[in-house]
């Protein structure tokens, strides 16, 4: 027994992304950009495709080249607004949004959409960017705009009227459907899972069959993953007329024979957020380190029931 004194424990918290494995808001569309249309005629020929799953197979290829067929990148902003500033900001981002279209050809950048937050971070708004020419384009794009006069001083007022903003990279996955407009006032639901690094294939393959339980009310607007930013990320976007038609269609899906297997095994592959970490410190006599090297050799096989060793030094 080792006396108390030469023994110290500490309890941890560690915050894996400052976020939980998993991220449900309801948001309110604002704005849609004109692209959108334009993608859903696109992607008619695809939709039937996507019908038919085809199973990825882990390789040497990226995961990116695997889970989309596309030289797509969306950008997804999210800017935490101050309370007292939401309609400042909403002029600000609406003349943003103007000047960047006036300069589309160049640019090569369009609006998906805008949303305000309803239910999750209050004052909060996502922007989705569609960059049709990928990482060169972006880069090109970046580079005209850190000229323009009138871009740098909009970005520089809308500062004073947030609180934080982040920004991530993301691929759609292909498949799922294209992004097309919806008619009437809807509401959107965006559900962001953290993944255990190397889980990625899998959820791919899970979804592509889950996705087909989900077709009946056309509710799936839009799939991605990360490719820069916060990485292991994934976010899908669903579409509902209300509440009231998203407790419906959630509660339809959960009827469908196949849909509960699907979600059985996607659970596992979510990251959680938060743990506790306890950390024993010991102090040991001098030349005693073999003998506890070969007494803890033994015990560590005691404490893996519950995968609860972390790391010994």
């Amino acid at each position: 027994m080792i006396p108390s004194t030469f023994r110290n424990t500490m309890f941890l918290k560690h915050i894996m992304n400052s976020r939980i494995g998993q991220n449900v808001q309801i948001l309110r569309l604002i704005s849609c950009g004109r692209g959108v249309a334009q993608a859903s005629k696109e992607g008619k020929e695809g939709w039937l495709s996507k019908l038919l799953v085809r199973r990825i197979e882990p390789t040497k290829e990226p995961h990116s080249r695997m889970l989309s067929d596309k030289d797509i990148i969306y950008e997804l902003q999210t800017h935490n607004v101050k309370p007292d500033s939401k309609n400042n900001y909403l002029i600000n981002y609406e003349n943003t949004v103007r000047l960047i279209e006036s300069r589309k050809e160049e640019l090569n950048t369009e609006l998906v959409g805008s949303w305000t937050v309803e239910v999750g971070d209050m004052d909060q708004i996502l922007n989705l960017w569609k960059h049709t020419s990928g990482f060169a384009g972006i880069d090109k794009a970046n580079l005209l705009l850190a000229t323009d006069k009138d871009y740098l001083k909009l970005i520089a007022d809308r500062g004073s009227w947030l609180r934080s903003r982040h920004l991530q990279y993301l691929l759609s996955f292909s498949y799922w459907p294209q992004i097309a407009p919806r008619e009437g006032s809807n509401i959107y639901e965006i559900r962001s899972y953290s993944l255990k690094p190397g889980t990625m294939i899998e959820w791919g393959n899970n979804w592509a069959r889950a996705i087909n339980y989900r077709r009946n009310n056309a509710e799936a607007f839009a799939g991605f993953f990360s490719q820069v930013g916060r990485l292991y990320n994934v976010h899908h976007i669903w579409c509902y007329k209300d509440l009231h038609s998203r407790k419906e269609t959630r509660e339809s899906a959960w009827r469908l024979p196949g849909w509960d297997e699907c979600v059985a095994y996607t659970v596992p592959l979510i990251r959680e957020g938060i743990n506790i970490y306890e950390i024993r410190s010991y102090s040991l006599k001098p030349g005693t380190m073999i003998e506890w090297g070969n007494n803890w050799a033994r015990a560590i096989n005691y404490r893996r029931n519950n995968a609860e060793a972390f790391a010994g030094f």
